[in-house]
């Protein structure tokens, strides 16, 4: 017999799959889940995971939201969260973004880490997270929302699996003995023009925070972090909305530029 809970988590996780589908923005899914019940939303999340799996998707990392003091009070919470990234959500290679893939997609600069070894075993620390990065590159997420309008609480966002959308990766891989994610500077543009500006500190104080807190709750979660995933550490500025036809670009000092377009909408 189905649970109370489970019926909650099918629920809640057929709602988000439906606008997802019909690029229609639902209502929050908190009336199902309440405000506080974490663990609940991440059920959610990886009810939905499992369907992009079970549809052939693969899963190659993930990424750490709500990484910044300001959205954390906005939100009530005081923790980050963390949703999976899907080899269909990785963009670079395309010549656009397309716009008939997203629903209220804002854009992010971020740093993405790719990881050398596993993080399953033994004490996750500092110093291991730190050896186990291969490289970092500059990284735009493209977050976006179920949730009509952004009405979103903990609960909205991490069944949503963190508000993700897609995600672009920049070419120029450095490693960590090259530079301090803490105390790099970022500004991203959007049609040649400043709209967001950061640095590491924004994120959790350090960029490898954000990684060290992950590893160890992924862990928890008994789905650790693999070597070869792509992990997008949280933005390192201000989100910016953006609409159909927008170009961004974003220059994180040492790893270099990343830039991408978004497709004209097919519906204008």
């Amino acid at each position: 017999m189905v649970g109370a809970r489970e019926r909650l988590v099918v629920e809640a996780a057929e709602r988000l799959w439906t606008a997802a589908l019909t690029r229609r923005p639902c209502a929050p899914v908190r009336d199902l889940l309440g405000e506080t019940d974490i663990g609940l939303a991440y059920a959610v999340q990886r009810r939905l995971a499992e369907d992009r799996l079970s549809a052939g998707a693969a899963v190659v990392g993930r990424k750490i939201g709500l990484t910044s003091p300001a959205v954390q009070r906005q939100l009530g919470v005081g923790q980050p969260d963390f949703g999976v990234l899907f080899d269909d959500m990785d963009a670079s290679a395309l010549p656009e973004v397309p716009a008939d893939r997203l629903l209220q997609p804002k854009a992010e600069a971020e740093i993405a880490f790719v990881l050398r070894d596993d993080l399953d075993t033994g004490a996750l620390n500092p110093a291991a997270v730190r050896a186990a990065v291969d490289y970092a590159v500059p990284a735009l997420e493209i977050v976006d929302s179920r949730i009509a309008g952004w009405d979103i609480t903990i609960t909205d966002t991490v069944a949503d699996n963190a508000s993700s959308g897609l995600f672009v990766l920049g070419e120029n891989r450095v490693p960590l003995s090259d530079f301090e994610p803490a105390e790099v500077t970022m500004r991203m543009y959007t049609d040649g023009k400043l709209a967001s500006a950061g640095d590491g500190a924004a994120c959790l104080g350090d960029p490898l925070n954000a990684l060290l807190w992950l590893a160890r709750t992924a862990r928890d979660f008994g789905q650790p972090l693999r070597a070869g995933q792509v992990v997008l550490s949280g933005a390192l500025g201000p989100m910016v909305t953006v609409a159909p036809g927008t170009a961004v670009h974003a220059e994180i000092s040492v790893l270099g530029s990343v830039s991408t377009a978004f497709a004209p909408d097919k519906d204008e």
